[in-house]
């Protein structure tokens, strides 16, 4: 069942919780977000603006809830899958382990999503498995159709660095 649209005004709270964001005041955003209604709330929109504000505040345990919401009213929208893992990797109970199992499955479900892939690639370098890494991000080079956004990204990614020296030779 598609989400119901936003109104004018939860869209513009909405607007006004990014510009916060693009300010660095996620304190404000966070104010922003408590205007929207509790339907407007649960829009994935909403959702995704609401993990975006606790990823700022480092606020794990809210960055996932907002996430594990967004992936179960949006499970065709790649981003609560990715969001998910990110805070999975960085919240507490969580860890890389995790982190992967989370978004392995999204992998084959979005095929095109380059960040998927680029992602995996980061939890596999980081779990010592620079093969699987490497795999990884030849994937994410295929789905971005891009070489050069994908090397420079990789290359200023520290998650990345144990195969720098093979992303050079891209």
């Amino acid at each position: 069942m598609p989400a119901a649209e936003l109104t004018l005004r939860e869209g513009r709270i909405i607007d006004s919780i990014d510009g916060w964001l693009m300010l660095g005041s996620p304190s404000e955003a966070l104010m922003e977000f408590g205007r929207l209604s509790p339907v407007g709330a649960s829009h994935p929109r909403s959702l995704d603006a609401r993990w975006r504000i606790a990823a700022a505040m480092r606020d794990w345990d809210s960055a996932l809830e907002a996430a594990v919401q967004l992936q179960q009213v949006a499970p065709d929208d790649p981003a609560g899958w990715i969001h998910r893992s990110y805070a999975i990797r960085r919240h507490k109970l969580g860890g890389l382990h995790k982190a992967w199992d989370a978004l392995l499955p999204a992998a084959s479900r979005f095929p095109k999503v380059s960040v998927i892939p680029y992602n995996l690639a980061c939890y596999a370098a980081q779990l010592g498995q620079p093969i699987d890494a490497w795999d990884w991000l030849h994937r994410a080079i295929e789905a971005a159709e891009d070489i050069r956004l994908i090397k420079n990204q990789a290359l200023n990614d520290p998650d990345l660095k144990p195969i720098w020296d093979r992303v050079k030779g891209l």
